[in-house]
């Protein structure tokens, strides 16, 4: 019970920090803090964390690892939590992720789109997609190509059970900050400029950002910011 109030106290002060962090980088923005949503990256992290951060109030997790976020979604499931998935998809992974997660972050092709439409459940409502760009080119790095992402949208908004929501992004690293801005500025002129093409209401979401450039994110119009270690502590093996 001690070792758990000591994490609980942390926890809570490391959500302190980091929503107090959002607030101010929405004020300096002009930007209303209902627009950015936290979401706590928690890989790697045990069920018993999450749990603390549930009870703080943090609704929204974010997991890369299929097979370990669906031990945790069966474990602890709560009407007011949301699962994003935001790792990497195989083409076999896909039914899992359209049956069991409420929002999917890097959808970056066609068959993968067409995969998690049609292993979708009936019974649930269309899954909130974002398309992943790799708005710097990165061979390392999956995503669409900017060019690609029109041709993408267009199939993909057709598909009846996926929700298409805007697009995500993770620059290249840069020490450079002005790099790392241009980079988020063209993510969000990429996604208005789609929303408008194909006139999609609710294709407003840009997940990008993370603890070290999350201030820069949200100035260029940032509203899902991914934060794991600034809240849970060093990420485990």
């Amino acid at each position: 019970m001690k070792e758990n109030d000591s994490y609980s106290s942390v926890f809570a002060d490391n959500l302190e920090q980091i929503q107090h962090r959002i607030q101010s980088a929405c004020d300096l923005a002009d930007r209303s803090h209902d627009e950015v949503s936290l979401l706590a990256v928690s890989k790697t992290k045990p069920i018993e964390y999450i749990e603390q951060f549930y009870a703080l109030g943090q609704q929204q997790f974010g997991e890369n690892y299929l097979q370990e976020a669906l031990l945790k979604i069966a474990e602890f499931s709560e009407p007011a939590l949301q699962w994003h998935y935001i790792g990497a998809i195989q083409s076999n992974k896909t039914r899992p992720i359209a049956e069991h997660f409420d929002w999917v972050h890097t959808v970056s092709s066609l068959k993968v789109a067409k995969r998690l439409n049609s292993q979708r459940p009936d019974k649930a409502s269309p899954l909130n997609v974002l398309i992943q760009v790799n708005i710097d080119r990165e061979e390392s790095k999956s995503g669409v190509l900017e060019e690609d992402t029109a041709a993408l949208v267009e199939a993909a908004r057709e598909m009846s059970q996926l929700n298409l929501r805007g697009l995500m992004v993770i620059p290249k690293k840069q020490t450079n900050l002005d790099s790392t801005r241009d980079s988020f500025a063209r993510t969000r002129q990429l996604q208005q400029s789609l929303a408008d093409q194909y006139s999609l209401a609710h294709f407003n979401q840009l997940s990008m950002g993370m603890s070290e450039d999350l201030e820069l994110a949200i100035t260029e119009g940032a509203t899902i910011i991914r934060i794991g270690s600034a809240l849970f502590g060093p990420r485990d093996s």
